[in-house]
């Protein structure tokens, strides 16, 4: 059968571990020698070539993954996963799924392609057949089972990976599409990168403004911090120092906005983040030769008007919220800032969640003044991704950094960043209130 030799031949190329430079403990030898199944050869010898690319050493085990692949991009996406299903893989960690392409639960909103939505039920499916939890979230770290602080991890999603590196202190590199799935069904990863105790290190030190004194609400200031954090940071881990206080929400809006304007991957707080109890612990007990950064309240201003070039009176055709996804302490302030509202929303008003938190939301009573101001609950995807506005005329109103700055490319749409309770207004309004 010379097509049979030819496979074999393919995967011998790909496997080689006589030749590799890495050095390959028991485990990896096991499961490039199949012991572990067919899956987890194929997804072992793809992780070696990537290793040696990245010129790894050795490889770790991960606690767990999250696969970004699970959102359909095209007949490969799901060629992809087919395979590892046609030889009968299972994941070896806990692994959760990103967003997917399309809220499959309300087809009806999809605006883009209809045959998208069978295609992402059919890339679900097969991931969950490998053992996957079809979380559909872009914030993992919202679930009751959270990676800890110094745990080897493989996960994909900018905002999902700068938060696990900054916030939780586990430790993950930036993993793409399908090397994600080779983590899981492996539970291995290379030690390169941020798996790396000394690339973790401080590299940049990030002067702030004054939050207490800022002119911006707490929203857009984290939103432009990290905006213009991701652009001054790349290359570097950046440390931010005077920046006294801030909450989870607040560290995800900001990393998300800096993973998304420069691809940061980490950044440390300097007394408040798990890595950098004090500069010195941040920087590695070396504090001199750093490079240093300021950003100014009138680069946060900058920022803000990039991120809003919108103006009073202008029409809207919506509100988009939760880019990253809502967490509940999120449902929470915009559901006391809908019973401030005069009026219900003139337009739509989609905000974005994993299934996980909107159950919750809908088991609460007092969430119900979201419902009767107007907001829709999006879930499993992201409305910068998927097309749901139907209103095809006006702006779009959001109070995320990550959804101004993808929104106007991924969309073709004007996009506007601006508080959370201007947003509301806006809507009542049907168009760009005044601050």
């Amino acid at each position: 059968d010379h097509a049979g030799a030819r496979s074999s031949r393919r995967r011998q190329s790909l496997i080689r571990p006589s030749m590799t430079r890495i050095q390959l403990e028991p485990i990896d030898r096991a499961l490039l020698d199949g012991e572990l199944g067919p899956a987890a050869a194929h997804a072992m010898a793809l992780l070696l070539r990537y290793g040696e690319v990245l010129d790894a050493d050795h490889f770790v085990p991960i606690h767990s993954a999250h696969i970004d692949g699970c959102l359909y991009h095209g007949p490969s996406s799901i060629d992809f996963v087919q395979r590892f299903v046609d030889l009968n893989g299972r994941v070896r960690v806990p692994t959760t799924l990103n967003v997917a392409a399309v809220d499959v639960v309300h087809p009806g909103w999809h605006q883009g392609d209809p045959a998208v939505i069978d295609a992402q039920r059919e890339l679900t499916r097969l991931h969950e057949q490998l053992g996957c939890l079809a979380t559909l979230t872009c914030a993992p770290y919202q679930r009751m089972i959270q990676p800890l602080l110094g745990e080897h991890i493989a996960w994909a999603e900018s905002n999902a990976i700068v938060f696990a590196n900054s916030v939780l202190g586990a430790r993950t590199d930036r993993y793409g599409d399908f090397t994600d799935l080779c983590a899981a069904i492996t539970g291995r990863a290379p030690y390169v990168g941020l798996h790396r105790p000394e690339n973790r290190l401080a590299t940049l030190l990030v002067e702030v403004p004054d939050r207490a004194t800022s002119a911006l609400s707490a929203d857009l200031y984290f939103a432009c911090l990290g905006y213009e954090l991701g652009k001054r940071s790349v290359g570097h881990v950046p440390a931010i120092v005077n920046l006294a206080s801030a909450s989870r929400d607040e560290l995800k809006a900001l990393g998300a906005a800096a993973a998304s304007s420069g691809a940061l991957a980490m950044f440390h707080v300097v007394g408040l983040t798990p890595e950098a109890s004090t500069l010195a612990e941040a920087v590695g007990g070396v504090e001199h030769d750093l490079a240093k950064a300021r950003i100014s309240e009138e680069d946060l201003r900058q920022a803000l008007a990039r991120l809003c070039p919108l103006e009073n009176g202008e029409p809207i055709a919506a509100v988009c919220l939760g880019t990253p996804h809502f967490s509940i302490e999120e449902f929470e302030r915009l559901a006391g800032l809908c019973e401030t509202q005069s009026s219900t929303a003139r337009v739509e008003i989609y905000v974005s969640t994993s299934r996980e938190i909107e159950g919750l939301v809908r088991a609460r009573a007092d969430m119900a003044a979201l419902f009767d101001f107007g907001v829709q609950i999006v879930v499993d995807t992201c409305t910068y991704l998927a097309p749901v506005v139907r209103e095809k005329r006006g702006a779009i109103a959001t109070n995320s950094g990550k959804w101004a700055h993808y929104g106007p490319g991924n969309l073709k749409r004007r996009v506007g960043i601006m508080t959370l309770e201007r947003c509301l207004r806006s809507a009542a309004a049907g168009q760009v209130v005044p601050l």
